[in-house]
């Protein structure tokens, strides 16, 4: 179904590119939401990986998972957004959206549970902060997105076992980072 939608893509028919669109698009934004922190910006940088998508399209050979793909040309998107927001600004903030999204589903917390929630999602946040822009990467794909090892190297262009080492390195930097905290909150 998939690489139907994508020949036809392919030969211009825009009704099979919005539907690749419409497939995929949540994923590509979640998955920038996670990196960038910023919605807007995010939405903007996955807007953008569509228009690079779309051009790119001859390019993408059959057989190979759209999602992926479209995970690739998001984290270039990223990438280059990241160096550019670097230069201006060298702190950022996490975005706030799923916190409310997940708090949304519960009854509403006690004073006390909701502070605690606020100190550990902070505390979470500076250490996800502390891992490079690649680990905290390929850390969401996996965690975020469930994307496979094979998957995540595809999309960060590295090895199967060079996922493996990042993602292993980057789960003992949180856990190195959150250790005192998460001694005195037992």
């Amino acid at each position: 179904m998939e690489q139907a939608l994508v020949s036809r893509a392919r030969r211009g028919d825009a009704k099979a590119f919005r539907r690749i669109f419409d497939r995929h698009a949540p994923a590509v934004r979640r998955f920038l939401r996670d990196l960038i922190r910023d919605p807007a910006s995010a939405d903007e940088a996955a807007q953008e990986t569509f228009v690079r998508a779309h051009r790119a399209l001859p390019t993408l050979r059959d057989g190979t998972r759209l999602g992926p793909w479209l995970f690739g040309i998001a984290r270039n998107v990223f990438r280059e957004r990241s160096r550019a927001f670097k230069k201006q600004q060298r702190h950022s903030e996490f975005r706030e959206e799923a916190l409310a999204e997940s708090s949304a589903r519960f009854v509403a917390p006690s004073p006390q549970d909701e502070l605690l929630r606020r100190e550990s999602d902070v505390m979470l946040r500076q250490a996800l902060e502390k891992l490079t822009d690649d680990r905290r990467t390929a850390l969401v794909l996996r965690l975020d997105h469930q994307l496979g090892y094979p998957e995540i190297a595809k999309v960060m262009d590295w090895t199967p076992s060079k996922v493996k080492n990042e993602i292993h390195r980057a789960r003992l930097q949180l856990r190195d980072s959150l250790k005192s905290y998460l001694k005195g909150v037992s």
